[in-house]
């Protein structure tokens, strides 16, 4: 776990150290492409590349929609703002996805918990208001990652119960190649400046391999983390991801966040660690605080 927390950071620094001519579309592209080269085989030599079936295609079409779109917000967002004011931002995601469990799933939800939720949400505005002067709307960006991947991880619910984490990811990978490679194929030459691809050469060769290459090992290293231990006891680990966001986003891009900042971190951290031990407590599934795309 404390493997991703180092990896998954350096997933979002290589993207933010893309050069800005690259497209958006061409970065994730890169980012599904390389996931779905090494998990596809890897998952048909284990025995778990099974076709799925008209039920599953969708879901994982859904599931694969909302991972696009959700690592399409974090990445336009981290283009224009630090890494770990980002990442802030989006570790609402537990709690948006506990209200939705209430909702959608009729699951019990405590005022304890919903209280959790709106001091978590609260500081998720102290994260915000910094930079709504200099960014404006970027600073949502997040927020929309956060919402996605709860929808996400909705989806996820349903399905990884019956297949194995590798295969579903492997599946995840491709599904968003077949929505992202299109668009990239049909407006080539458009000057589209989400979707128009380039030959990619020099720093952006190797940004975009990085891109690929280190969401794929972290997402690994996390799958292996929730084999060997709990999710309720390693997910509480992987706020440290702001930590390692932290100290890569100063050294390779001389951010830091404000004091502001850091009071809405904290507030963040300390809610989402109330809404783990809460339902560590009253012995109901605990979903981690997903990987950042």
């Amino acid at each position: 776990m404390l493997g991703f927390c180092i990896l998954a950071p350096m997933m979002d620094a290589f993207a933010k150290a893309t050069p800005s001519e690259v497209p958006l579309g061409q970065i994730l592209a890169a980012r599904f492409t390389v996931q779905a080269a090494i998990l596809v085989p890897l998952a048909w030599l284990a025995g778990l590349g099974g076709w799925p079936s008209r039920r599953d295609i969708m879901l994982h079409l859904g599931r694969g929609f909302a991972l696009l779109a959700a690592t399409g917000c974090f990445f336009a967002a981290i283009r224009h703002m630090p890494i770990a004011d980002a990442l802030a931002i989006f570790f609402v995601e537990p709690f948006i996805l506990t209200l939705m469990g209430a909702v959608f799933l009729k699951e019990a939800v405590g005022w304890r918990r919903l209280a959790a939720c709106a001091t978590g949400f609260a500081g998720a505005l102290l994260v915000i208001r910094p930079g709504l002067g200099d960014l404006g709307l970027v600073t949502l960006l997040p927020l929309g990652t956060a919402l996605l991947f709860a929808v996400y991880m909705l989806l996820t619910r349903s399905m990884s119960q019956r297949l194995h984490p590798v295969a579903l990811q492997a599946h995840t990978a491709l599904a968003a190649c077949l929505l992202i490679l299109p668009p990239l194929v049909l407006m080539d030459g458009s000057g589209s400046a989400l979707f128009d691809p380039i030959l990619p050469e020099g720093r952006a060769l190797w940004t975009l391999a990085g891109v690929g290459v280190i969401a794929t090992v972290s997402h690994l290293f996390i799958t292996l983390a929730l084999r060997f231990a709990p999710a309720a006891t390693v997910a509480p680990l992987q706020y440290l991801e702001i930590v390692g966001a932290t100290v890569i986003g100063f050294f390779a891009f001389g951010d830091f966040p404000e004091p502001l900042t850091w009071v809405g971190i904290a507030v963040i951290v300390a809610s989402g660690l109330y809404v783990f031990a809460r339902e560590r407590a009253r012995g109901t599934p605990v979903d981690r605080p997903p990987p950042a795309p």
